[in-house]
């Protein structure tokens, strides 16, 4: 692949994060140097400016098939004309993260823990991102005085013992900077576990590097939660990263996305799990897409997933199989019969944890095509 420069990377140009983080395919010319666009990708290219930001970084675009529009890696980053069609919830924040910030980028849901967005940088732009409203965008970026007033709220609430640090993704930030941020964190006796949401094991494992581990050593209990939605994304580099951080004493899990002609299938979401656990990473959740405006194509039936799930029981070992949720405001639901009521004219009904009934807008599977049927209520 080509970076911007029209020059040929070296090894040691391969090799370095920064010049992946330099060399992003951001335009249609560039997207050239490695696949020729169908012509809905080039409309939705020019669709979606100022829309929808979009980035794709050097390694991740070779990953993907130039001869295959339906190409699982391909879709997940490359604009889709979909994205631009009238989507029935139109929503930009489906969890009201807003409303559950009491300072910039700081959310507190769980009354022990908050996920705190560092950044709005990250290294590729997901056609199905939760935050949308935010990746990229310089009014969520965080100034040193934004971070420290998060870092205070979290340091004057001693209810909270476990900080996720996410995005963006907290680690397109510089080594010192991470450094800083878990140095003070740190320094919260309270805070017993601090947790990263990354995805640079998968779109830019050349940034996970001896050098970053060892700032992560230094931190300890740590934990890592990256993001594989498909075997495809399990190269030899993401081997490489993620033992350096096993070997760093940092435990890695990974939160997958069930998405429509991606990873629906229950051979597909076999294949990743197994490749997952060969790698020592945990699967932990798989998470039902969530109700983002533009994102339509990408959801499946709750059903699908269910169905997913019951087959994987007995082919895989335990620890293999993530749990399977949905992300609401009231917290995260299991979607098992225990929690889902039904379907109403709407969608699924489900309870969350807390108690609350959520109704879930989300189509019914077409009659037949899923061996799973939710009671009417």
């Amino acid at each position: 692949m080509k970076p911007k420069t029209e020059l040929k990377p070296t090894p040691e140009q391969w090799n370095d994060w920064k010049w992946h983080m330099r060399n992003r395919i951001t335009s249609e010319d560039e997207l050239r140097q490695v696949l020729e666009p169908t012509s809905d990708e080039s409309q939705a290219i020019e669709a979606t400016k100022g829309v929808f930001q979009w980035s794709i970084t050097p390694h991740y675009a070779s990953l993907m098939d130039p001869n295959d529009p339906a190409c699982p890696i391909r879709r997940q980053v490359v604009p889709a004309m979909d994205e631009m069609e009238f989507d029935s919830t139109g929503i930009e924040d489906p969890l009201e993260e807003v409303a559950h910030s009491p300072v910039k980028n700081l959310i507190h849901n769980y009354p022990d823990r908050v996920a705190f967005c560092v950044t709005s940088q990250c290294a590729i732009y997901c056609r199905y991102c939760l935050r949308k409203r935010m990746v990229g965008e310089a009014e969520f970026m965080m100034r040193k005085d934004e971070l420290r007033e998060g870092i205070a709220y979290i340091a004057a609430h001693p209810e909270i013992r476990d900080v996720l640090l996410t995005g963006g993704d907290p680690l397109t930030l510089g080594d010192a900077n991470i450094d800083w941020l878990l140095t003070e964190l740190r320094a919260i006796d309270h805070v017993d576990i601090i947790r990263i949401g990354t995805r640079m094991p998968v779109k830019l494992p050349q940034r996970i590097t001896p050098e970053l581990c060892e700032v992560l050593s230094k931190h300890h209990p740590l934990w890592v939660n990256t993001h594989f939605n498909h075997p495809k994304e399990l190269t030899p580099e993401a081997g490489i990263a993620i033992d350096r951080l096993l070997r760093a004493g940092v435990p890695v899990g990974n939160q997958t996305v069930l998405l429509k002609g991606i990873n629906d299938s229950v051979e597909t979401m076999r294949e990743l799990c197994q490749g997952l656990v060969r790698m020592r990473i945990r699967p932990y959740y798989l998470y039902q897409a969530q109700l983002i405006g533009g994102t339509g194509h990408f959801r499946t039936p709750i059903e699908v997933g269910m169905h997913i799930m019951e087959q994987l029981q007995g082919k895989l070992t335990g620890f293999a199989i993530p749990r399977y949720i949905l992300d609401t405001p009231f917290g995260k639901v299991p979607l098992t019969r225990d929690y889902i009521l039904g379907r109403n004219a709407e969608g699924v009904v489900v309870r969350s944890t807390r108690g609350e009934l959520w109704v879930e807008l989300n189509e019914a599977p077409e009659p037949g095509s899923v061996p799973i049927e939710l009671p009417r209520i």
